[in-house]
């Protein structure tokens, strides 16, 4: 890869705000290596024996698509690169994932879309843990309806029992979301349709979903509405807990990212996608706080993690999808603006 001088990085940010962002543009720290075809969402797995050893994986959303996984210098590690994916969407993270009495392992979890189904593998050793997929929205009858897009991971506090909820290209308001929870026995791998949640305006569509562990609570971007609150508790219900922050956002609300430190607090950050910025939100309240823009273009999915990671990330680090085909990281501080 060739080194990217600061003055690339600033012409890059002054395009960001032609696209409507008024505020300085933040650079990022690294820039990725490209994918080869239209980068779409990242999930960050901290490596809890060297947290420098730490990899950001991304999806390549195309019909020879990836999930590409990067180290922290922004390289592409082949050998942790799934490749060979038709059009992966989305993709989340968990720990500690329950395979046996005896054995736990972390897991990703990606939506396939062309084959209407979510992937699960173990990290960081790269086993799929699917059988070659779980299918989604089976019982649904419109191809569009069981285009797989947007997924997150949730670990419930209760049992530490392992959900995906995922949702798709179109569906009907109320049951637009299906939750799955992943179980273990002795033939694999299991996934288990749990419930189905989630008002739909029908407006555009619902791709970007985050789940917040520790508080219980999942949000999407209904994406020409508000950001949109229910339990990630499948037994706690389907009532929808808030839909704000739509008045801050130019058009499409896309991806979500949950900065989570303890108490409660912390930070939802979503990617105010034509405006070029970010729009950070309280985790207690859902109320605004700021707006900030890191110099990306037409980003979709968004993580952060809170942990010091290595010098360059001693805050912990957002990473952000941009629109030529690679992603940007950050250390946390600085894409809050906190420096």
């Amino acid at each position: 890869m060739k080194k990217i001088y600061i003055p690339f990085i600033l012409v890059l940010g002054m395009v960001s705000c032609k696209k409507g962002s008024k505020l300085p543009a933040i650079a990022p720290d690294i820039i990725t290596e490209k994918t080869p075809n239209d980068t779409d969402d990242p999930a960050i797995w901290i490596n809890p024996e060297d947290a420098s050893k730490s990899i950001v994986f991304g999806t390549d959303k195309e019909t020879n698509g990836g999930v590409y996984a990067f180290d922290l210098n922004g390289k592409i590690i082949e050998e942790k690169s799934i490749k060979n994916i038709q059009r992966p969407n989305n993709v989340d993270v968990e720990y500690g994932f329950q395979l046996n009495d005896s054995v736990a392992v972390d897991i990703i979890a990606f939506t396939e879309r062309e084959k209407q189904q979510i992937r699960l593998f173990s990290v960081p050793d790269m086993k799929p843990l699917d059988g070659g997929g779980f299918p989604v929205f089976e019982d649904e009858t419109e191809v569009e309806q069981r285009l797989a897009m947007g997924i997150s991971l949730y670990k419930s506090p209760k049992d530490s029992s392992v959900y995906a909820i995922v949702g798709r290209k179109t569906g009907p308001s109320g049951t637009y979301l299906y939750q799955y929870k992943f179980e273990s026995d002795s033939t694999g791998v299991l996934a288990q349709l749990v419930r189905k949640f989630g008002s739909f305006t029908g407006g555009k569509e619902i791709e970007a979903i985050a789940v917040d562990n520790e508080m219980g609570y999942v949000y999407y971007s209904d994406e020409g509405e508000c950001v949109k609150k229910y339990y990630a508790e499948p037994s706690m219900g389907n009532e929808e807990l808030a839909c704000f922050g739509g008045e801050h956002f130019l058009e499409d609300i896309e991806g979500i990212a949950i900065a989570r430190y303890p108490n409660g607090e912390g930070y939802i950050i979503v990617s105010d996608q034509q405006r070029g910025q970010f729009n950070i939100f309280s985790r207690k309240d859902n109320s605004f706080i700021k707006a900030v823009n890191l110099s990306t273009t037409e980003t979709d999915g968004c993580d952060v993690v809170t942990v010091p990671l290595n010098d360059t990330f001693p805050n912990g680090l957002f990473a952000a999808m941009n629109d030529q085909k690679d992603f940007y990281f950050y250390d946390l501080d600085k894409a809050l603006d906190l420096e």
